[in-house]
């Protein structure tokens, strides 16, 4: 994390904001994973992804795995789809499975993604549906933790929710270094 120059007490140990956009800019993608979290933060557990991202943000990570906190962007994604050859998408999922339960799919389509939970279902789905009209495709792979319950207003997660992430980070990280040693 860059750290402020600044020496105001208050302001010293705070993160510089810097623009996401110029990040994709700076850098050839090519050899890189995108760990992209989805999610309503402000929605309980239906916000893992996101959570998860925070997360990885604290880790020490690989030089060829980059993170995104995606939010419910929708659409405002879809330049990462022709960044990056490889894409891990991280998404909370209400399909029944015990609550924390990790899975692992490879989407062809939209319809293969789990129902989302809140506003960012149109608009993932909308923009996986134009990925798949793009001319070159990205390599998707959807890690899923299910989760019992969207409460509104919170950003708290149930405790076994909570639990998976740093099980559901592992195992990004190994899928990442298998994917990476094929890219190379």
């Amino acid at each position: 994390m860059t750290q402020s120059p600044t020496t105001d007490s208050g302001l010293k140990d705070k993160p510089v904001a810097i623009s996401s956009d110029a990040f994709f800019f700076e850098k050839d993608k090519s050899k890189s994973i995108l760990v992209l979290g989805v999610g309503n933060f402000l929605m309980g557990d239906e916000g893992v992804g996101v959570h998860l991202i925070q997360n990885m943000d604290l880790r020490e990570l690989p030089p060829y795995v980059d993170i995104l906190d995606g939010g419910t962007g929708g659409f405002l994604l879809l330049n990462c789809f022709e960044s990056y050859n490889k894409i891990i998408f991280v998404d909370a999922t209400m399909d029944g499975k015990e609550e924390g339960t990790i899975s692992l799919i490879r989407p062809k389509f939209a319809s293969d993604f789990p129902s989302a939970l809140s506003v960012h279902d149109v608009g993932l789905k909308d923009m996986i549906e134009a990925v798949y009209l793009m001319e070159s495709k990205p390599d998707l792979y959807l890690f899923t933790i299910s989760i019992e319950n969207v409460v509104p207003m919170t950003t708290q997660l149930a405790p076994k929710v909570e639990k998976a992430i740093p099980k559901t980070i592992d195992q990004i990280l190994s899928l990442a270094e298998t994917l990476h040693d094929q890219i190379i």
